[in-house]
């Protein structure tokens, strides 16, 4: 019994100095790693510019990148399971699940319980919709695209240059039955939409190699220009009469016109387009539409506070896009 007793006593006092001596040992490491920082902190010049933020300097945070992508997901869809969300994600269910409730406490997804299914919810309209308050020009085209077209027939399309891609950001549908559509938000290649190559014809060609080399020459369809030397050689006459034509090249059997828009710096910033059947749009209408839709997103720069330059060409002022 005495032994017993000697044994766990023997046993506390190691385990007490053992608790002690790791106390110690965090402390002490605590307090380097203190020191470092503020040593790094008071080191650095008086004065000295902070280094500036850069997207490939910053570790991806797992949680918001996941919830990101499940907002992505819902946002192409009316409605969706979690069985399917998590599949069109490639994240676990039970991981998917809790990241939806969270975003469902704050608004920005929402579940009905009849069908079992989520969907986006008004904080994230409302949240989107502030992009519209940011960008005039969304607000201000309206008149002039419904003017488009009225004068054209045919829908009526604006859109922004978004890493590589054209964003359609507004739309003034034409009252034919057969007629385009674009979802607003929808995005679309540059070398196969006509807003997109009246885009890079602006660039130069070294830009547009970097963008190529990014993204590719996908065909759509057989008039996609999949080869760099026709893309390059479309750019030059896109360049030489002021609007660019997408001939099939995204979609079968629709054909569009476009002409860009330019800031205060004479740099182009977005697109304005007209699109439809090529039972309508044939190479005559093609042939008048060019003109009045240069003129109307002449006019959109107009309204956005821009002056005709020397040249013909218009310069705006977008800062705020």
């Amino acid at each position: 019994m005495i032994l017993w007793r000697f044994a766990f006593s023997i046993f506390g006092v190691l385990n007490f100095f053992g608790k002690f001596f790791q106390n110690q040992y965090m402390v002490t490491e605590r307090n380097q790693t203190d020191k470092a920082m503020s040593e790094s902190v008071t080191k650095r010049p008086r004065g000295r510019p902070k280094s500036v933020w850069r997207e490939e300097q910053s570790a991806p945070v797992q949680a918001l990148d996941r919830g990101l992508l499940l907002m992505n997901a819902l946002a192409r869809t009316s409605g969706a399971t979690l069985t399917e969300l998590s599949l069109s994600v490639g994240i676990p269910a039970s991981s998917a699940h809790r990241l939806l409730g969270t975003l469902q406490r704050h608004g920005y997804v929402d579940f009905d319980e009849t069908d079992q299914t989520w969907s986006i919810g008004l904080q994230a309209f409302q949240v989107g919709a502030a992009f519209s308050r940011r960008a005039d020009l969304i607000t201000i085209s309206r008149q002039v695209m419904q003017g488009l077209m009225e004068e054209t027939g045919e829908t009526a399309n604006l859109a922004l240059p978004d890493r590589g891609d054209v964003v359609f950001v507004n739309q003034v549908e034409t009252t034919n039955p057969i007629r385009a559509f674009f979802r607003i938000g929808a995005r679309g290649p540059m070398h196969a939409t006509g807003i997109g190559k009246a885009l890079l014809a602006e660039m130069s060609d070294a830009t547009v190699a970097g963008i190529l080399e990014q993204k590719g020459l996908p065909r759509f369809t057989d008039s996609t220009m999949a080869s760099p030397k026709a893309l390059f050689s479309e750019l030059a006459a896109i360049r030489e009469r002021g609007w660019s034509i997408d001939d099939e090249e995204h979609y079968e059997g629709m054909r569009c016109v476009a002409a860009v828009i330019r800031n205060a710096h004479g740099e182009a910033v977005a697109g304005v387009s007209v699109s439809g059947p090529k039972g309508r749009v044939t190479d005559d209408v093609i042939a008048e539409n060019g003109p009045k839709v240069r003129r109307a997103a002449e006019e959109l720069s107009r309204l956005a506070g821009g002056v005709a330059s020397q040249d013909g060409w218009t310069k705006i002022e977008l800062d705020r896009l």
